[in-house]
């Protein structure tokens, strides 16, 4: 038998009182699979939905080894240190084959993990394009509803469209190597062009200071090339010791800069809007594909389609054609 569902209302008390273990549970159940948990979840996200928006929501990407997790422990815990309450949303690689992933990063914030004003979450990207959860922004959501005022999104940084992952933060974080003569020549021109900032990490002492500013400049130079995304504001390039905390409280200010100026102007309200619309549509895309894979029927003819398109007995677009009329499309 399938365990019971929880008292919702003690939940939704529990969130806005900033109780962490309902915040957790909040969050499993939006990740769950299951129609009565999803739908209840639905309802406790609209409930709360009014104590929701505050939070500054900050998208942090980059390349395996740029440094990421070590940047946000220390990063985070200079911001709980004065006064923020911090909620990090770290999406680990799934495995393609099994789906699987290791979910190792409250082992790499080592100062976050045990600190009562911060809240790490790690959920596998279960394939989702850009390295972001399928229950990111619910989670997001939730936090905020929990008293988190500041949200960072670690995502996979594998090199999927990393578009996901501005459609959920009002500011995009960039993390860098040095060496950008190397790097610049296989970096996506669409990273760069969605940047809030760009930081090159490991800037530390000696040399790696001096070949940090070197890719600062290469990285400068290459953003003069691209128009901005908003007229309010030029994407600056900073460098940074994650490890050591240097250059973080400058990139902090650049941060709650780029808030006011476009709160003034209108657009962190304006982009959320967007951001809502394109999530109501992500929504629909998953309760299709909830219909295409709920059906026992549908799994079976889904599963009849597979063979015979790979058996070359039927086109992929003839199977396709099969399993829309199925489900009604």
């Amino acid at each position: 038998m399938a365990p019971s569902l929880p008292d919702m209302n003690t939940i939704r008390e529990r969130l806005l009182a900033g109780d962490r273990a309902a915040l957790a549970r909040a969050i499993t159940l939006a990740e769950s699979r299951r129609a009565d948990h999803r739908a209840a979840v639905r309802d406790l996200i609209d409930a709360v939905l009014p104590e929701t928006g505050k939070a500054i929501r900050v998208g942090i990407t980059g390349v395996p080894g740029v440094g990421k997790s070590t940047t946000i422990d220390t990063l985070g815990s200079q911001l709980t240190k004065a006064g923020h309450k911090v909620a990090v949303l770290a999406v680990d690689p799934s495995s393609t084959r099994t789906g699987g992933s290791i979910l190792g990063d409250k082992t790499r914030m080592a100062q976050l993990a045990q600190d009562r004003n911060a809240f790490i979450r790690p959920s596998p990207s279960s394939g989702t394009l850009g390295g972001v959860a399928a229950k990111t922004r619910e989670t997001m959501l939730l936090c905020e509803a929990a008293g988190f005022d500041v949200i960072l999104v670690e995502t996979v940084g594998v090199g999927q469209s990393e578009t996901a992952v501005a459609d959920l933060t009002d500011f995009f974080l960039v993390l860098m190597l040095p060496g950008a003569g190397d790097e610049l020549q296989g970096i996506k021109k669409g990273i760069l062009e969605l940047a809030d900032m760009i930081a090159v990490n490991k800037a530390d002492d000696g040399d790696g200071e001096k070949r940090a500013r070197a890719a600062a400049s290469d990285y400068r130079a290459a953003l003069h090339i691209l128009t901005p995304a908003s007229a309010t504001w030029s994407p600056p390039v900073v460098t940074i010791s994650g490890l050591h905390g240097k250059g973080l409280d400058d990139l902090w200010s650049k941060i709650e800069d780029h808030r006011r100026k476009l709160t003034a102007t209108g657009e962190i309200d304006e982009r959320r809007r967007k951001q809502d619309v394109r999530w109501m549509w992500a929504l629909v895309h998953e309760r299709l594909h909830q219909k295409l894979t709920g059906s026992a029927e549908v799994r079976k003819a889904t599963t009849e389609a597979e063979k015979s398109v790979a058996s070359g007995e039927h086109s992929p677009a003839a199977g396709a054609q099969a399993i829309s009329e199925l489900i009604g499309l």
